[in-house]
């Protein structure tokens, strides 16, 4: 009996202890954690669009730029968003700037306008020859040089006057045959045997034939039939007018038949071979207007079009060779010079910005448009072909809409410090827990915080207003 006493009394010592303090905690905490739970429900914080970190629990101004707050709404995930948290998760990637901050940051906008563009390809060429304006003289007998007309290189020539003129036996004996052959005829042509009066005119026309594969023209055969005696020297006349650019006989020289004597040129139309890279040919075309220019001649442009594209690649410089066609009075552009080509390609109709207001961030294109004044938000974009200060937009934009053509990163990146969470700014921002809208943090009972012993000295709010420009 006295066993179970010794039993039964700690026993119910113990139990009315745990009782006791059970009873206590739940007097504590009482109601604590619904009205907690509530009261964070129940109020509402405000925030700055721009600074995401400055947290209020009543409306006012931002401390840092002085933007009006806005509600700070945390929306439940996975469930249904309010209109306020739609608004509020649409303005996440928009980015507010006050006027001070715009001239400060230089933030320029232009509209975007819809106008035909223009591409200016630069490239370098040669001048060359005409091909298709060169010719060559030659002997087309064999003989002796026995005057030469044409001392030099670089004298023009005439079709109509002879260069040289050439003695050869040959071409004295076929001349004979055919002053023989016309004697024939005429004896011969009044024969009343139909086969020898036209056997005549068969002779005459043989020793002619030969006479012009030696290179002599109809007026010579005709002014040799009104002489009757025959040329001991026969002149020799170049294929077209131009300038002598190879000299290969000198006077008193034997020369064969195909034997060349002269090489011309006809310089009043030249060729210029521009070399373009291979990025920017698909662009040219044939019969586009191409501007040259050379530094002996400047200010004064030469004008012609593309006649032709060769069809392969140099491998060394990578480049296509257009050749373009072109007047040359006064023989101002000289073969071998080197000159510079502008061939300006019409790109067509689109919407265009200048090439400082496309961000290119390697996967996309971005550009930043002011939807409302101070108020920028990013607007993915595809673009087309540039210019040297302008480039096309094929899709994301439409005439009219303002885009930031200065000051584009400065405001990406104040986009990125915004997106990047404003959860733990206020740690480090230097801004007092007051200034935010939280309580101080409290220390133990009877004792102050930490940071309360020796408070840190408070900085004062950034007025951007008092910078001076």
């Amino acid at each position: 009996m006295s066993l179970n006493k010794k039993i039964a009394v700690p026993l119910i010592i113990l139990i009315v202890v745990a009782l006791a303090g059970g009873g206590w905690y739940a007097w504590q905490h009482k109601g604590h954690d619904h009205e907690a739970e509530k009261a964070a429900q129940g109020k509402q914080l405000y925030t700055c669009s721009m600074h995401p970190f400055i947290i209020k629990d009543k409306p006012g101004t931002c401390p840092i730029c002085g933007m009006e707050l806005i509600k700070k709404i945390d929306g439940a995930a996975g469930g249904a968003q309010t209109p306020e948290q739609k608004q509020q998760a649409e303005m996440i990637g928009h980015v507010s700037l006050s006027p001070t901050q715009r001239v400060m940051a230089n933030v320029a906008t232009v509209e975007a306008k819809q106008q035909s563009l223009s591409k200016e390809i630069n490239a370098v060429g040669i001048v060359q020859f005409d091909q298709s304006r060169q010719a060559r003289v030659t002997a087309w007998i064999a003989g002796r040089i026995d005057k030469l007309n044409v001392d030099t290189v670089g004298a023009f020539v005439s079709r109509n006057k002879p260069v040289a003129e050439v003695y050869s036996p040959d071409l004295l004996a076929t001349q004979q045959e055919y002053l023989l052959a016309i004697r024939s005829r005429d004896q011969l042509k009044n024969s009343p045997i139909p086969s020898i009066s036209q056997n005549g005119d068969g002779l005459v026309a043989s020793a002619k034939q030969r006479l012009m594969l030696f290179g002599v023209k109809e007026s010579q055969i005709a002014e040799l039939e009104k002489a009757g005696k025959p040329n001991i020297r026969l002149p020799i006349y170049t294929p077209l007018s131009g300038v002598v650019i190879e000299k290969m006989v000198q006077q008193g020289q034997y020369v064969n038949t195909g034997d060349p004597l002269f090489n011309i040129a006809d310089l009043s139309t030249v060729w210029v071979e521009v070399e373009v890279y291979e990025n920017e040919f698909p662009n040219i075309r044939i019969g586009q207007k191409v501007e040259i220019r050379s530094q002996s001649f400047p200010g004064k442009p030469f004008t012609g079009r593309v006649a032709f594209i060769y069809p392969f690649l140099d491998p060394k410089t990578r480049t296509v060779k257009a050749r373009v066609e072109m007047p040359n009075p006064g023989m101002q552009l000289k073969p071998d010079m080197f000159v510079n080509a502008i061939i300006k390609v019409p790109l067509g109709s689109a919407i265009v910005v200048p090439i400082t207001a496309v961000m290119d961030t390697g996967k996309r294109q971005v550009v930043w448009v002011e939807s409302e004044p101070g108020m920028f938000e990013p607007r993915d974009v595809q673009v087309g072909q540039q210019t040297d200060d302008k480039i096309q937009v094929l899709s994301g934009l439409k005439p009219g809409d303002k885009v930031a053509v200065s000051g584009g990163y400065l405001i990406d990146s104040e986009s990125q410090l915004k997106g990047g969470g404003g959860q733990d700014h206020s740690q480090h921002s230097g801004v007092k827990p007051e200034a935010t809208g939280e309580p101080a943090p409290a220390g133990h009972k009877g004792h102050a915080a930490p940071d309360a012993a020796k408070p840190a000295p408070a900085k004062k709010p950034l007025n951007m207003d008092d910078m001076k420009m």
